[in-house]
């Protein structure tokens, strides 16, 4: 599946990897309404298509993602219109969490506020050595509350109020040491370390990923008795499946897991 070149969001399918590529490039992919509308819908479509076994987030342009399209905010009436476009965008990151399949972000350039929530927000992210990240809200006298919410998941919390207080970008190695992205690669090499993370998490059971991402992040909310009950829980119900049946015996004999999905 791939949508025309004229498309704000593009989507592909193949091999497994679902890649979803921003493309408002002379916007700097800035998140408006249409465009959160798009990603919505196409994250709701890869989430049941069972061809789609990870999704890479991608974008075209000199900028992964500029936040919120200021401008059409600057153009709204009313506190229900602003409010709206602030619920529409928290549905669009928990959609990115709750999705069955792992979301890795693809950055290059700039993810600012909005942005930067979208790649704190993915389960895996890999950027270029020259990418940058910020939630500079405060500079323009708005705080960036949620983009707050995804960020402070994901770093520490003296980052992520470095962050949020001061306004001003780190670097992708500085990203990388702080847990924002998993790992700062040179520019030419990103589609290739990208490409292989994906590979390597499609080549896994659907079902085991699935159940795996959806407890991890359940668990993570939880307190440490309700964590371990919960993870046993999943687990038991986990070495059940058939896919366990069938990659434990694969291991035992020493052979390629043919997986089925459940």
């Amino acid at each position: 599946m791939h949508t025309g070149s004229e498309s704000i969001l593009l989507t592909h399918i193949e091999n497994g990897i679902a890649t979803i590529t921003l493309n408002r490039p002379q916007a700097r992919n800035a998140l408006s309404t249409q465009l959160m509308s798009a990603l919505e819908e196409a994250l709701a479509a890869v989430g049941t298509n069972p061809a789609a076994k990870v999704v890479v987030l991608a974008a075209n342009g000199p900028a992964f993602c500029a936040g919120h399209d200021l401008k059409q905010m600057s153009a709204l009436q009313g506190r229900e219109a602003v409010a709206e476009v602030f619920s529409q965008c928290s549905r669009m990151m928990k959609a990115i969490v709750r999705l069955p399949q792992p979301v890795i972000a693809k950055v290059h350039g700039m993810a600012t506020a909005a942005g930067c929530q979208l790649v704190a927000s993915c389960d895996l992210a890999f950027a270029a050595e020259d990418a940058q990240f910020a939630t500079p809200g405060v500079n323009i006298g708005l705080f960036c509350s949620t983009p707050m919410v995804a960020l402070s998941r994901a770093v520490g919390r003296k980052q992520a109020m470095e962050l949020l207080l001061l306004g001003t970008p780190v670097n992708a190695a500085t990203a990388e040491k702080w847990g924002l992205i998993n790992r700062a690669v040179a520019a030419d090499q990103l589609d290739q370390v990208v490409a292989d993370a994906a590979a390597t998490i499609a080549s896994k059971s659907s079902y085991t990923v699935k159940v795996g991402k959806e407890a991890f992040y359940r668990q993570a909310e939880m307190g440490l008795d309700d964590a371990y009950d919960h993870a046993s829980e999943v687990m038991t119900t986990n070495m059940l499946a058939r896919d366990a049946v069938e990659g434990i015996d694969a291991f035992i004999t020493k052979r390629p897991p043919v997986w089925t999905g459940c």
